[in-house]
């Protein structure tokens, strides 16, 4: 009995003994199974994720480039005309502008200096004066100075004829400004109807009745009468502003001429 009672003890060690050894190794290999998936899924090749594409910005246009692209859509052999309006009737425009402004003048500093010299009768001084001076007004006076000799009333008629003389010259190129004002629309209108036919032309071609065909030909069409019209707009703003210039020199002219006779006939010996 002792014998198998100590055979039966060292068996119970043993199986222990295996036992604990067992579960002593088994974290170990739990770990290094978890450090060999650690491994497997870091070695593993990640799925790049596909590049979002950058949608390509829409190039902004200048205004330059986009009255250029209309031009051309146009069509060069009506747009052309309207342009040719523009660039004449503008070249008229400065040139009315600049010679209104050049011809303004001082009218009362001019009559406080020709009185001055009448006193004194010096007409030759205040003919120096008006000659000085720039402007039709000054021009008038010196006229009327000029026949002073042959009485006031010649003096007031050659007022009166010179007077009307300055006056045409204040309208000069007026009648070219007009008629460039109604030649650019008129122009844009023609280009409209010839492009119309045409639409109607590529309509029987095609054969039917097409909304990209009929819209593209309208389109091109309608850009004539849109220049023409616009060209109008500018050229009659500043046709206006010359005819109230004008209006303006006209006043200080019919003004500026009672008030020298008065001068003269006040001081004429």
């Amino acid at each position: 009995m002792s014998i198998i009672g100590l055979l039966t003890f060292t068996n119970l060690n043993g199986v222990m003994a295996q036992d604990n050894a067992a579960q002593a190794d088994q974290p170990a290999t739990e770990q290094i199974d978890q450090q060999a998936a650690d491994s497997a899924v870091a070695e593993a090749p990640v799925a790049e994720e596909p590049e979002t594409v950058a949608a390509p910005e829409e190039e902004t246009k200048s205004f330059h480039q986009m009255l250029k692209e209309k031009y051309i859509q146009g069509g060069a052999g009506w747009m052309t005309p309207v342009l040719l309006c523009l660039i004449f009737g503008m070249a008229l425009v400065i040139e009315r502008i600049l010679y209104l402004n050049m011809a303004n003048t001082n009218v009362q500093k001019l009559l406080e200096g020709i009185e001055g010299y009448v006193q004194k009768g010096d007409y030759k001084g205040a003919k120096d004066l008006c000659r000085d001076t720039r402007g039709p007004v000054a021009s008038i006076f010196y006229q009327g100075l000029d026949r002073i000799d042959e009485g006031l009333d010649n003096v007031e008629k050659a007022v009166t004829s010179y007077g009307g003389v300055q006056m045409a010259r204040l309208e000069n190129n007026m009648t070219w400004i007009g008629l460039f004002i109604a030649l650019a629309p008129s122009f844009g209108f023609l280009g409209t109807v010839v492009g119309m036919v045409q639409a109607f032309d590529d309509i029987e071609v095609a054969g039917d009745i097409s909304p990209t065909v009929v819209a593209g030909g309208m389109k091109v069409a309608l850009l004539t009468t849109i220049f023409g019209l616009i060209v109008a707009i500018i050229l009659q703003i500043f046709y206006n502003y010359i005819l109230t210039k004008i209006e303006s020199l006209v006043a200080q002219m019919e003004d500026g001429s009672i008030t020298f006779m008065d001068i003269l006939v006040k001081n004429k010996k």
